[in-house]
């Protein structure tokens, strides 16, 4: 029985370093926005510490969100990969 065609995955001519452009660029805007999103969750859970429970209940929820999103940036290419066709 004969199988279809399945050819790996090609850039298209000359799109190779614009992808490469905006990919950096993206990952550079999520590390960048980690870490400002980790030092606001650190302020608020400073200023919550007296009288405030809320406020540093709000940043140590945020800072779990803010690493869970920085884990899956950072396995985006191995998820990625795994369902490649």
């Amino acid at each position: 029985m004969a199988q279809p065609p399945n050819p790996a995955p090609t850039r298209p001519p000359g799109l190779d370093g614009m992808a490469d452009m905006i990919l950096g660029w993206l990952k550079w805007g999520v590390l960048a926005a980690g870490v400002a999103g980790l030092l606001i969750c650190a302020v608020m859970i400073i200023v919550g510490r007296r009288n405030r429970s809320a406020t540093a209940y709000e940043g140590l929820i945020g800072s779990a969100w803010i690493l869970g999103g920085l884990a899956l940036a950072s396995v985006a290419a191995v998820i990625v990969g795994a369902f490649q066709v």
